[in-house]
């Protein structure tokens, strides 16, 4: 057997109740709940108005630009609270030696009585150049392979590039 207060809060009658008294709820809150606005009027300030405006002539020479103290910087005199000691001296800088260029390797072909060949791509040009001949600026084909192509250049650094990945590589400007 159930307790009684758990019995009567499951009981149908209830929820029906419950369910009403909700809906009224709702029905008075759109209604206003029979109120009214208060009706808003001016009233008198309990302060006495201000006797006259503002002097706007005597205003106009405190905001004067002679009126204010100059800047260190527009003065020629030592100041023990500014310094140039921390700006940066603006020397020309040298022009750039080196480029950004982006290289693709595409693979390489061969003839019965020739050498390989290596396709790449430079940027948006497709190249092909012998292994051995110059590719681009200082770099040399070394070796083209089923999966890489291997650049070299004066200094015998080499450059590994995968098949079918671009890669970004530096090179002097000519």
């Amino acid at each position: 057997m159930k307790p009684a207060g758990i019995q009567a809060l499951r009981s149908r009658s209830f929820v029906i109740l419950v369910h009403c008294g909700l809906w009224l709820l709702f029905y008075l809150a759109l209604t206003g709940l029979g109120g009214k606005t208060p009706a808003f009027r001016e009233t008198q300030s309990p302060f006495a108005s201000p006797r006259g405006l503002l002097p706007a002539a005597r205003l106009q020479r405190l905001f004067a630009g002679d009126a204010r103290p100059k800047t260190p910087a527009q003065t020629n005199s030592l100041n023990p609270f500014f310094t140039q000691y921390f700006n940066p001296v603006k020397t020309p800088s040298a022009p750039p030696t080196t480029r950004d260029i982006e290289l693709t390797y595409l693979g390489f072909y061969q003839t019965a009585d020739g050498p390989k060949r290596a396709m790449f791509k430079l940027g948006d040009a497709i190249l092909v150049a012998q292994v051995g001949s110059n590719a681009t600026a200082n770099l040399f084909v070394a070796e083209a392979s089923m999966r890489s192509l291997t650049l070299t250049n004066p200094a015998a650094q080499t450059n590994l590039l995968p098949l079918n990945a671009k890669t970004q590589m530096k090179v002097p400007i000519q």
